[in-house]
């Protein structure tokens, strides 16, 4: 019987780019995503696709025991961190509850590895510049609060059930497939690199920058980036 990784958001910005990463490294894939926010013309290199929200239990049940999956990636979470803040609700049910929920379904069906899509946000603010691993994890906003619970539920999973997990937690993702296939694509665009292009294009009139007491040298922000094709390899070295 085949094997598969299952991508769970693989219809998503960096999950998308993931997949076809896996693709090419031929490791075969299914893609779970409910397509919120995904887009469905983004899975063109996965072996399957699986339309689902990992609130329907019994849709990831019927997943696990229809294929033989090895391991799962796990891209699948709300992002926005102003309405994370406004609705703390909506980002604690679908990205803990929802995490919880695909969890129950790996260990019915005794898949004890994932790869998990965390963030900087966990950190909260930086005590100091490198950010490292160490860095004590303190989120400021429901978003990054949401992610550091489900690090610390596969925590508890890895010492009570023998879960093996890494969590990556990166900055900002920017940029697109080189084929051009697929890309950043969000309804509204919030990210600043889509945003400044917009603006250069004429699309829209003006990029706003926010902020003038960063301490940098004209008291803007500085941002950090990471090619999303570098995390789609990042997150295949993560699975071996």
């Amino acid at each position: 019987m085949k094997e598969y990784v299952l991508v769970v958001g693989g219809a998503g910005y960096i999950g998308s780019h993931a997949v076809k990463y896996l693709a090419a490294q031929g490791v075969p894939t299914l893609v779970l995503d409910s397509l919120v926010y995904g887009h469905r013309e983004f899975v063109r290199w996965s072996d399957d696709f699986i339309l689902a929200d990992l609130a329907d239990r019994e849709a990831l049940r019927l997943v696990f025991s229809r294929y033989r999956i090895t391991a799962v990636m796990h891209f699948a979470a709300f992002t926005y961190v102003g309405e994370s803040v406004t609705d703390p609700a909506k980002y604690y049910r679908n990205n803990v509850i929802g995490t919880m929920n695909l969890l129950d379904a790996m260990r019915e069906a005794g898949v004890g590895r994932i790869v998990f899509s965390s963030t900087c946000a966990t950190y909260g603010e930086p005590q100091e510049i490198p950010l490292t691993e160490s860095h004590p994890q303190n989120p400021i906003n429901s978003y990054g609060m949401s992610k550091l619970m489900v690090e610390r539920v596969f925590a508890d999973y890895q010492r009570a059930y023998g879960l093996a997990w890494c969590a990556l937690r990166y900055f900002n993702a920017s940029g697109a497939d080189p084929d051009g296939g697929i890309g950043e694509w969000h309804d509204p665009e919030t990210h600043l690199i889509p945003l400044v292009l917009d603006a250069a294009l004429g699309l829209r009139s003006h990029i706003g920058i926010y902020g003038t007491d960063y301490p940098t040298p004209d008291g803007t922000c500085v941002r950090d980036y990471i090619h999303v094709n570098d995390l789609a390899q990042a997150h295949h070295l993560a699975l071996e």
